[in-house]
């Protein structure tokens, strides 16, 4: 058995920018263990799989330690997939995730724009331990979406100071710690750190800026924003506030095509290699 794979910059309009996530496209889905090991070998922040069911794709996003709620790159690497790829003439994807709900993708003259929900942050005293693990100590702290821990801070050049011991990040009970400040030449930055769930730091996060766009769209009273995630490889983030939606536009390249090859044994275990 054999799967078509593709690899996929996103929030970039060049390779080697912004963050590379992993598409497989699927006829039924996969056994749980199955597509975790694909993402663990494939070894990027994300792996999305697909089945395309009636006029919609249903979708799930696994980094290589486990399935996660929302990934906003991995998602535009597959709409990207669908779109240049697969060969889709609509301008509109429509997703279904379990987990998140509905979820949109447009096209936007060379940009693809997601639809996704706005979530609220709450705020709350900095855990101990966070702002030593981190490298730096917050003006305010907040959580959001279940597993995300938000830290804000002086400036950019402070975030892309950052050097956080993975360790004492790994004793924290977020699996998400995300560091944000006033733009320099953006409305707002953002690092994000994800070393519980297999990444140590993830280079550009859709899922995040759920969060984020409300946030700081009160913050400098505007729905329409620019935003960076200032890690090395660096990204663009198109953002606007929409009620009770956020959408989120950036760019995505193809850098690679493959296949994985899958053997089924008598026992109906399924091992996994990938090949390109």
């Amino acid at each position: 058995m054999s799967l078509k794979i593709f690899q996929v910059d996103a929030f970039t309009s060049e390779p080697f920018g912004g963050n590379p996530a992993a598409v497989v496209p699927l006829e039924s889905w996969l056994a749980d263990d199955v597509m975790l090991k694909i993402a663990a070998e494939n070894n990027l922040s994300e792996t999305a799989f697909f089945v395309k069911e009636g006029d919609r794709y249903h979708i799930r996003w696994f980094t290589p330690a486990v399935e996660v709620n929302l990934c906003g790159h991995a998602t535009l690497a597959t709409s990207h997939v669908i779109f240049n790829e697969l060969g889709l003439e609509t301008e509109e994807i429509k997703f279904h995730s379990n987990r998140s709900g509905e979820l949109g993708v447009k096209k936007s003259g060379e940009r693809l724009v997601l639809d996704f929900p706005a979530y609220p942050m709450t705020e709350i005293e900095t855990p101990a331990g966070l702002a030593e693990a981190v490298g730096a100590r917050p003006r305010r702290t907040w959580e959001s979406q279940g597993n995300m821990v938000f830290m804000l801070v002086d400036s950019v050049d402070q975030i892309r100071a950052l050097k956080p011991d993975m360790s004492e990040l790994m004793k924290q009970r977020y699996d998400e710690v995300i560091v944000t400040a006033r733009g320099d030449d953006c409305d707002f930055a953002s690092r994000m750190f994800a070393p519980r769930i297999g990444i140590p730091e993830d280079p550009v996060t859709g899922a995040i800026h759920c969060s984020l766009i409300p946030y700081w769209a009160g913050e400098l009273g505007k729905t329409e924003l620019f935003a960076r995630q200032v890690s090395p490889r660096g990204g663009e983030l198109f953002c606007e506030l929409a009620g009770d939606r956020v959408k989120i536009g950036g760019n995505a390249v193809t850098f690679m095509k493959g296949e994985i090859y899958l053997e089924v044994s008598p026992q109906s275990s399924q091992r996994a290699q990938s090949g390109s």
